[in-house]
C-alpha cells in the first residue's frame, strides 16, 4: 500500500509540474501576443483550488491531474464586443496563434534541456559501459564482441554510459544489423556488425542486453550483509551486518542470485536464515515482508550485499560546469525528441507492438521508482516524459497541439481558414483515435498487473 501512494504522489507531482510548464508556455505567448487569457487550469473536473488573478485570469488546481488547458478570449465561443476583438485568440494572425499553440510543446523541450543540464551539473558516478557475461553463440558472440570490452559508439552515436547504450540499442529495433564500437581491454578501438537477422526484441520479456545476449559487467557480489533497509524484516530479526549469508531455508547458498530468487517468490512466508557471524554459525528465523514490483508483489528481505571494489577506471563522472552542462543537456534532450520520433515511428511499422504502449500507471510506477532512487534518476525520467509530452503533443491529431498546428499551416498556405465543418470532423476524428490510444494503454497497464 505504501508503495501504490508513493507511486501516485510521485506520479502526481511530476505530471502536474510537466502539465503546469506546457500550459504556461501557451500561457506565457499568449500574454505577449495580447491575447486575453481567462482560466490557466492545471488538471480537469472540479476545482479544488482557485484564485482570481490581477489581471482577471482564473487559476485552478482541479482533482484529475491527467493534464489541463489554458482557455483565451475566443469568438468562436465567447461573445466579443468590438473592443474584445484586439484580444480575441481567433483574430490573431495566423502566425501568433501558431506560435501561441507551438509554445506550449516548445517549452517541454526547453524544460528538458534545463532539467538536464542540472543533472550535468549536479553529477553522479556510474559505471562505465563495460560488456560482463557473453551467451555462447548469441548476437554479440557471434559478431565477436567479448566480455570486458566496453561500448564505445552504437552507429553514429557515443555510448558513454549504460544508458546511451540503452537507447541506441532500442533505436535498432526493426533492424537487421547493429554497427558496434567497442574498445578491447588493450586501449584500441575496434568495430563490428552484429548481425541481427531474427531480431524480435519484446521489452516486455526482459532487457534489451539480454535479447542480445549479453550481461552489464558489475562487481563481484558476496552474500554478506553490507547494510539494510530501515525496519526491514533481516533487521528487526536481529540480523547484523558483515552477516555471510550460508542457507536460506536449508538451501545452500554459493552466491548472491541465489538469495532474490528465494526470497522473491516467499512474501510473507516464515524462513530460516542461517549465517557465519564472527567464526560461528547462527540460526535466526524471521518472517519475509513484501514489495510490489511491475510484475506484482514478491518477497522481501531488506538487506544489501557486499560488492568487490572496482578500479576507478570503469566509473564515469559526468558532472560539468554551467555552460558545459548546458550544451551537454541541448545535446542529450535533442537525442531523445530524436529517439521517441523513432520509437512513434516503430509502433506504426510493426516493429515495436501496441502491446508496448504504457498508460498512466506505468507513468506512475516509473515516476514513483525512479524518485526511490534519487534526485537525479527522477530529473532523468521528467525529461524523458516532458520530451515525450512535447512529442505526442505534436502529432498531427487535431484534439492535440499539433493538430491546430496543422490547420494553422493550411491557412497560411491558402490564407483563409479551415471550415468549420472541417474543424469539428477532424476534432472528432482525433478525439477518437485519442480514446483508441488511451484505452489501448489503459488496457496495457492493467495486463501487466494480473
Amino acid at each position: 500500500m505504501v508503495d501504490i501512494l508513493w507511486n501516485i504522489a510521485s506520479f502526481v507531482v511530476a505530471l502536474g509540474l510537466l502539465v503546469a510548464v506546457h500550459e504556461w508556455g501557451h500561457y506565457y505567448v499568449a500574454r505577449l501576443c495580447g491575447v486575453k487569457v481567462l482560466r490557466f487550469s492545471i488538471g480537469f473536473g472540479k476545482p479544488i483550488y482557485k484564485r482570481i488573478t490581477s489581471s482577471g485570469m482564473e487559476f485552478v488546481i482541479a482533482a484529475i491531474p491527467l493534464g489541463g488547458y489554458v482557455k483565451m478570449l475566443d469568438g468562436r465561443v465567447d461573445d466579443l464586443s468590438k473592443e474584445d476583438e484586439a484580444v480575441a485568440f481567433n483574430f490573431q494572425p495566423v502566425w501568433q496563434r501558431f506560435a501561441i499553440v507551438a509554445a506550449g510543446p516548445g517549452i517541454n523541450f526547453i524544460f528538458a534541456i534545463f532539467v538536464s543540464a542540472l543533472v550535468f551539473m549536479i553529477g553522479q558516478n556510474t559505471f562505465k559501459p563495460y560488456i560482463g557475461k557473453v551467451d555462447r553463440g548469441s548476437y554479440i558472440d557471434t559478431a565477436g564482441v567479448q566480455e570486458g570490452d566496453k561500448f564505445v559508439a552504437i552507429g553514429e552515436h557515443s555510448t558513454t554510459t549504460w544508458k546511451a547504450v540503452n537507447i541506441e540499442l532500442m533505436s535498432y529495433i526493426g533492424k537487421d544489423e547493429i554497427p558496434l564500437t567497442v574498445e578491447k581491454s588493450n586501449g584500441n578501438l575496434r568495430e563490428y556488425l552484429m548481425r541481427v537477422p531474427n531480431w524480435n526484441y519484446d521489452p516486455e520479456s526482459g532487457s534489451i542486453f539480454e535479447s542480445l545476449g549479453f550481461e552489464i559487467y558489475r562487481p563481484e557480489v558476496f552474500p554478506i550483509i553490507s547494510s539494510f533497509v530501515e525496519n526491514s524484516p533481516a533487521e528487526l530479526a536481529g540480523l547484523k551486518e558483515n552477516d555471510e549469508i550460508l542457507k536460506l531455508n536449508g538451501t545452500l547458498i554459493q552466491e548472491w542470485r541465489q538469495i532474490p530468487d528465494i526470497v522473491e517468490v516467499n512474501a510473507n512466508k516464515a524462513m530460516l536464515v542461517e549465517v557465519l557471524r564472527d567464526g560461528e554459525i547462527v540460526t535466526i528465523e524471521l518472517i519475509l515482508g513484501e514489495r510490489n514490483t511491475p510484475d506484482g508483489i514478491v518477497g522481501s528481505l531488506g538487506i544489501y550485499p557486499t560488492l568487490a571494489e572496482l578500479p576507478e577506471s570503469h566509473y564515469f563522472n559526468y558532472q560539468s560546469g554551467p555552460f558545459e552542462a548546458l550544451v551537454n543537456g541541448t545535446k542529450e534532450t535533442w537525442r531523445l525528441m530524436t529517439f521517441t520520433v523513432q520509437m512513434l515511428s516503430k509502433f506504426i511499422t510493426g516493429d515495436l507492438a501496441v502491446k508496448n504502449l504504457s498508460g498512466p500507471i506505468s507513468i506512475a510506477q516509473g515516476a514513483g521508482m525512479s524518485a526511490s532512487y534519487g534526485i537525479i534518476a527522477f530529473l532523468g525520467f521528467l525529461a524523458l516524459i516532458s520530451v515525450n509530452l512535447g512529442i505526442i503533443n505534436l502529432l498531427p491529431l487535431p484534439m492535440l497541439d499539433g493538430g491546430h498546428l496543422m490547420y494553422f499551416t493550411a491557412e497560411w498556405i491558402t490564407g483563409k481558414p479551415v471550415s468549420e465543418a472541417a474543424q469539428e470532423i477532424g476534432f472528432r476524428i482525433g478525439g477518437a483515435l485519442l480514446l483508441m490510444l488511451m484505452v489501448t494503454a489503459i488496457f496495457n497497464d492493467i495486463a501487466r498487473l494480473t
